[in-house]
């Protein structure tokens, strides 16, 4: 009876060993196959990276530049003859020219600019396009490379009984601005109690202003200056100072690190050249670019 309880002892021990042994087995197996497949995970994403060339590199595979642009002076505006100018233009053509290859211009309502980048219809959106949290969460901005402020622009004839810019709130005031833009939002905060008349485009909304259907048109500067100025004695600009200061940017599709960092240097050299503000100087500071291309709505 000894004997054989003492056996069952020895035989117990050793499949309780036995057993130990199966699980250290099990347990190791599992973690080298949890390894091999974070492993396999890592190995699949950076295939699919490098598999997957960036815009940057898209750009200097085929040669050019898809630039998204939209028609706003003096950012981007056609000639007489019917080609692109604009300070957009000149900082996309340089852009190109920098890069070593051959812009693509495409013109886009203004609604329709950000799907067009989404949508990989173009590679950058070079249209003064204002940074801002909202378009933040959609595109990634490059740094600024360009300030400006949003004016206003007022019809005399329907305006001549105002006596400051509080007569423009009211019910019976209608101001425009172009559709999803800065202005858009600005206008609709700061005339609450005015009817908002959207348009798709600048030259809409000018139109609009200096024939009298609408009293006042917001704008980004230099746009409400210029429409003074080829539009004397019709309209007019009541401030001293713009409604909100802002900064454009390149607009480029999210994920893209090497793009944004080439971008942002090339701003910084262009900035530290000084070709950028001579750039804009021409095209904002001075109507020296019209006496080339012709008038301008």
């Amino acid at each position: 009876m000894a004997c054989f309880v003492h056996a069952n002892h020895y035989y117990g021990e050793k499949m309780h060993k036995h057993v130990s042994s199966i699980r250290s087995f099990l347990f190791c197996l599992v973690a080298l196959t949890g390894w091999s497949l974070t492993l396999l995970s890592i190995a699949t994403a950076e295939n699919s990276l490098t598999s997957q060339p960036g815009t940057l590199n898209s750009v200097l595979q085929t040669g050019k530049l898809r630039v998204g642009v939209s028609l706003f002076t003096p950012w981007t505006l056609n000639t007489q003859k019917g080609e692109l100018v604009g300070f957009e233009i000149d900082v996309a053509k340089q852009l190109a020219k920098d890069l070593g290859v051959k812009p693509e211009f495409h013109v886009f309502e203004w609604e329709d600019i950000v799907p067009a980048i989404l949508n990989r219809k173009v590679d950058i959106i070079a249209a003064g396009m204002v940074i801002t949290p909202q378009r933040a969460l959609k595109v990634n901005f490059s740094q600024p490379y360009a300030s400006s402020g949003v004016g206003l622009v007022t019809n005399i004839a329907l305006t001549k009984k105002f006596t400051g810019i509080k007569d423009l709130n009211g019910s019976n005031v209608v101001i425009s601005a172009v559709k999803d833009t800065v202005s858009d939002a600005l206008a609709r905060r700061v005339f609450s109690k005015s009817t908002i008349k959207i348009f798709s485009s600048s030259q809409e909304a000018i139109k609009a202003v200096t024939t009298g259907k609408v009293h006042g048109y917001v704008e980004l500067n230099p746009i409400p200056t210029f429409a003074v100025l080829n539009h004397p004695g019709i309209v007019d600009e009541p401030l001293s100072k713009p409604l909100l200061t802002t900064k454009a940017g390149f607009a480029i599709n999210k994920g893209d690190p090497d793009f944004l960092n080439f971008l942002n240097a090339w701003i910084i050299s262009h900035e530290g050249d000084t070709w950028l503000s001579s750039a804009h100087k021409y095209w904002f500071d001075s109507l020296a670019w019209q006496k080339e291309i012709g008038k301008v709505p």
